[in-house]
């Protein structure tokens, strides 16, 4: 079978599994919640798409009584954590992050106790065990309000991404202490990549999300999360954008934008991608079959829920205090 039946035959299961999918949401009063990373397909068939923190918000105010969670493994528990009373389902278990991964809680334990007289501020994509050991959670979006809550001459260490942190220290003139984690998928890129790809698209803006390398972000028009370049783009004038983040952003950004192009930044020259290999482990079989079974399920004990609710929930508090939420 050549590749051209090939893909209509998976288009045909796939479209077989979206029926089949959307049917038992309703039945077992399940919601669908996916990141903007996923595969279109999926992205297609949620109750909602959203970024770590609009993903956080839906997930505390659901009443469904299953909350199926299309992303990785850190969302899914952060899900649980929301909502410890409620089912919580991942399509692949394996699903997880090479930024959270890049922290392990007994090494930052150890970090952290070098710096009694700072308090943690977490990115969101970390580990439940993370958020135990952590103040106050912030995402991409919110990180600068977050930092910019606490006093000038509070100590702060930021953890697990120090790439955003660099940011927010640059933006905010602090002096956070970085753990030294990254996301591969973002710290890839280059600004020789981008300047090739700038020189070939000369009226092309270059937007650039945060866990970007310091000279990646030097250069971009926009800086922001995904939820805030999906914005920008939807709202600014241009009509050709090079995007710095993972690929599966551009399937939100051509259906909010048809009329504009949207290029994203290659991790190498062997593809025009920047594909995420854990976000895109999830599948529409997986995901059927997920809420089918029921399983896998996302299990946290009741002190490390209690222990990290905290710190999302002061984030949350802080968010709509600012106007964020």
């Amino acid at each position: 079978m050549n590749s051209t039946n090939n893909d209509k035959t998976r288009y045909k299961k796939d479209d077989e599994l979206a029926a089949k999918i959307l049917k038992m949401k309703k039945e077992k009063n399940a919601v669908l919640l996916a990141h903007y990373y996923q595969i279109p397909q999926i992205q297609d068939i949620a109750d909602f798409v959203g970024d770590s923190l609009e993903l956080s918000q839906k997930a505390e105010s659901t009443d469904a009584d299953m909350i199926v969670f299309s992303g990785v493994h850190f969302m899914a528990e952060t899900a649980k954590i929301l909502n410890p009373e409620k089912v919580v389902v991942l399509p692949d278990l394996n699903a997880g992050c090479t930024l959270a991964d890049s922290c392990p809680p007994e090494d930052f334990s150890v970090f952290r106790n070098k710096y009694p007289d700072h308090i943690v501020i977490s990115y969101i994509n970390c580990s439940a065990a993370i958020k135990t050991m952590s103040d106050v959670i912030c995402t991409s979006g919110n990180a600068v309000k977050i930092v910019e809550s606490f006093p000038k001459d509070q100590k702060i260490i930021f953890a697990p991404d120090r790439n955003l942190g660099g940011y927010v220290n640059r933006v905010t003139g602090r002096n956070m202490v970085l753990w030294d984690g990254t996301c591969v998928v973002h710290d890839i890129l280059t600004t020789e990549t981008i300047m090739r790809m700038k020189k070939e698209n000369p009226d092309a803006k270059v937007i650039a999300h945060p866990e970007c390398q310091a000279p990646v972000l030097e250069i971009a028009d926009f800086v922001g999360s995904t939820s805030g370049m999906l914005k920008f783009t939807k709202k600014d004038n241009a009509k050709k954008y090079i995007v710095a983040t993972e690929s599966g952003l551009l399937h939100q950004m051509k259906k909010d934008s048809p009329e504009k192009e949207f290029i994203v930044v290659s991790k190498d020259e062997t593809c025009a991608c920047n594909d995420c290999p854990y976000m895109k482990m999830n599948t529409m079989q997986k995901l059927y079959l997920c809420m089918k079974n029921e399983n896998p399920q996302i299990h946290l004990s009741d002190d490390v829920i209690e222990k990290a609710r905290r710190p999302i929930g002061r984030m949350l508090e802080i968010s709509k205090s600012v106007g964020l939420i």
